[in-house]
C-alpha cells in the first residue's frame, strides 16, 4: 500500500511526463545520438576503412560513445514508462520486491524508482566479464607454449611480445612483476630469461673460429654465475 497522497502522486507524474518528453527528444534531436547515420562514407566504398585501419579510429570511438548514450537514453525512457504504468495500476511508491513503501526523498530524487535502496538493482556489481577474458588467461592464454605437454620450446606468442617490448612501453618498475628491479631493462616479462643460449656459462664461453682456443668472456652472466658458486676460477686461465 502506497504511503503517498494525491498531491504527491500528482506531482510526481507531471516530474515523469516532463522528462520523458525530454527523454524523447533527446532521442529524435540527435538522431539517436549518431546512431542513425552510416559510418560508411559517401565514396561507395564497401568498408569505412582505408589503407590505414586507424584513419577510422576516431568514428569508431565516437560509434561506441553514441551505442552507450542511445542505450543509457532509452533505460532511462524505459524506467519512466513503467514508473507512469505502476502509478495507473496503483502500486507506485511500493517496492517491486520486498513490497515496502518507498520513501518520498528517494522518489523525489528519483521519480522513476521502482524498488527501495536495499533492493535496487543498481548496487548489484555485475559480474559479466568479456568473454575474451577466459580465452586469453593466463596472459597470451594459447600462444604461450612454455607449460606445453609435449615440451614445446620454439617460438611462441610470449616471445613475440618480448621482442616487441624490448624496444619499450609505457611500464614502470612499479609495474613490473619482478620485485626486485633495478632498471628499466629489467621490468619486461621474465627479462631475465636467457636469450640465444640455455645454459648460463653458454653465453660467456667463447672460441675461436676453429674451435681450438677458448676464452671467457666476463660479462654479467658470468658474474652471476661466479657469485653463485657455479664455476671455478682456479679453472680459468689468467
Amino acid at each position: 500500500m502506497t504511503n503517498l497522497t494525491n498531491a504527491q502522486l500528482r506531482s510526481l507524474r507531471s516530474r515523469l511526463i516532463v522528462e520523458k518528453a525530454a527523454a524523447e527528444q533527446r532521442l529524435a534531436s540527435s538522431e539517436h545520438y549518431g546512431l542513425d547515420a552510416s559510418l560508411r562514407d559517401e565514396s561507395g566504398d564497401l568498408s569505412a576503412y582505408d589503407n590505414h585501419p586507424a584513419d577510422a579510429a576516431t568514428e569508431t570511438y565516437e560509434r561506441g560513445k553514441d551505442l552507450a548514450l542511445h542505450e543509457q537514453e532509452e533505460l532511462h525512457l524505459n524506467r519512466i514508462n513503467a514508473a507512469l504504468a505502476a502509478m495507473e495500476e496503483g502500486r507506485y511508491g511500493q517496492c517491486l520486491t520486498c513490497g515496502e513503501p518507498i520513501p518520498l526523498a528517494r522518489l523525489q530524487a528519483l521519480p522513476d524508482s521502482l524498488y527501495c535502496v536495499a533492493h535496487s538493482p543498481r548496487q548489484e556489481v555485475s559480474d559479466r566479464r568479456p568473454a575474451e577474458e577466459s580465452f586469453m588467461r593466463p596472459p597470451f592464454g594459447r600462444t604461450s607454449m612454455d607449460d606445453h605437454e609435449d615440451g614445446y620450446n620454439g617460438f611462441d606468442g610470449e616471445d613475440a611480445w618480448q621482442i616487441v617490448e624490448s624496444w619499450g612501453n609505457s611500464d614502470s618498475p612499479a609495474m613490473s612483476e619482478n620485485r626486485d628491479v633495478t632498471s628499466y631493462d629489467e621490468i619486461g616479462i621474465e627479462a631475465d630469461e636467457a636469450d640465444g643460449y640455455v645454459e648460463s656459462f653458454e653465453s660467456f664461453v667463447a672460441t675461436d673460429i676453429t674451435g681450438s682456443h677458448r676464452y671467457i668472456v666476463r660479462n654479467r652472466t658470468y658474474n652471476d654465475y661466479m657469485e653463485q658458486d657455479e664455476g671455478d676460477h682456479s679453472l680459468e686461465r689468467d
